[in-house]
């Protein structure tokens, strides 16, 4: 059994934020487009995204735990110390559905994975599906804040715009598949030290569909997908941080008879000279000249909404802290943070003879 933790290096107690940045973080090492397609690269691309599937699911995670190293590769097929088939190793799952048959057991492999990672008795082959792509955008700051939509163009396989994916050239009939007789699936039995296994694939020749094309696709040549250019518009939230990751469900590449596999885009931030986030607010640093901060005043300050006129309170000091309420970060609910201005004094480190005189007069009041 494969240890998904362990692909993603992260411990069994990670929790759902350590295991989605350390699923980003193999994602954009070993993606192919970084890697040059490199083999090694791919499966463990490959592989991190199977793990993340499960353990980002917390219904997966917990049948996953259960299964623990009760399943394959962790002796639960030699439980009881006898050598025998111990129910109890995959955690006390019911396998009241076998039936014994020629000097064995039979069951269906289908039956027993399906309910630990998916649930339900699917006695159906599991379905094509195609490949996750992994990119990078640069946003501005301001972007970040507020939220934006980009368009994208991809070249990869995608559904075949000629026949819609049918396989089949337009106006051309279907007919049913002679290998699978029409059932997009093939049924196959296996004798193991066990028992009898039967398994279900997709049957190559149809690509699970059931059926074939009297006449190919000229396009695709029956398969379905082709390799073009595909404009896809990426909505990126508001409040969104340097380095996350932005999942379109089935925009990756596309494979016949299957389900395309899913976008990642990773996201960078552009840092801005004037203004950082600290949560949901923004922070800016302002200096101010003294007389301003003795008697208050308005200063005109810009913000990411435009030029507002501030208002500096009388007796402000160095370190205080203005706040624009609703001017900060934008939430997932459509709220706004807060706008806060850093204050620091400005004070001269030399004096003309009148300003001194008129200081020596604030030292006569005491103050």
């Amino acid at each position: 059994m494969k240890d998904y933790y362990k692909i993603l290096g992260i411990e069994k107690t990670a929790s759902k934020d350590e295991i989605k940045k350390a699923f980003h973080k193999q994602a954009h090492q070993n993606h192919p487009d970084k890697t040059k397609n490199d083999p090694a690269a791919a499966q463990k691309f490959k592989e991190a995204s199977e793990a993340y599937s499960v353990l980002s699911d917390e219904q997966k995670r917990k049948q996953y735990d259960m299964f623990g190293s009760g399943g394959p590769g962790g002796g639960g097929f030699n439980g009881g110390g006898q050598g025998g088939f111990n129910p109890q190793d995959f955690g006390g799952f019911d396998f009241s559905g076998f039936q014994q048959g020629n000097g064995g057991v039979e069951f269906d492999l289908g039956d027993i994975f399906g309910d630990f990672f998916g649930g339900g008795r699917s006695r159906q082959a599991r379905q094509n599906r195609g490949h996750d792509i992994s990119i990078d955008i640069q946003i501005t700051f301001a972007e970040s804040v507020f939220g934006v939509e980009r368009d994208i163009i991809l070249t990869k396989n995608s559904k075949c715009s000629t026949c819609d994916g049918t396989g089949g050239a337009p106006g051309s009939s279907m007919d049913n598949c002679k290998t699978c007789n029409g059932k997009g699936k093939i049924n196959e039995t296996r004798r193991s030290f066990i028992g009898v296994f039967n398994t279900t694939r997709v049957c190559e020749a149809c690509h699970g569909r059931g059926q074939v094309p009297k006449n190919p696709c000229p396009t695709c040549h029956g398969l379905g997908v082709s390799e073009r250019q595909q404009e896809i518009t990426a909505k990126i939230p508001g409040g969104i941080d340097d380095g996350e990751m932005i999942r379109l469900s089935a925009m990756g590449e596309a494979v016949p008879g299957g389900v395309s596999g899913d976008l990642y885009i990773k996201i960078h931030v552009q840092s801005d000279p004037h203004f950082k986030k600290e949560g949901q607010n923004i922070v800016t640093n302002l200096t101010i000249k003294l007389t301003t901060a003795l008697i208050g005043g308005e200063i005109p300050l810009k913000t990411l909404d435009g030029d507002l006129s501030l208002v500096i309170p009388e007796g402000t000091n160095t370190g205080d802290v203005l706040r624009v309420k609703g001017k900060g970060v934008v939430s997932e609910r459509g709220r706004r943070g807060d706008f806060l201005i850093k204050i620091t004094v400005d004070m001269s480190k030399k004096l003309s003879r009148d300003a001194k005189k008129l200081i020596d007069g604030l030292k006569a009041e005491g103050i």
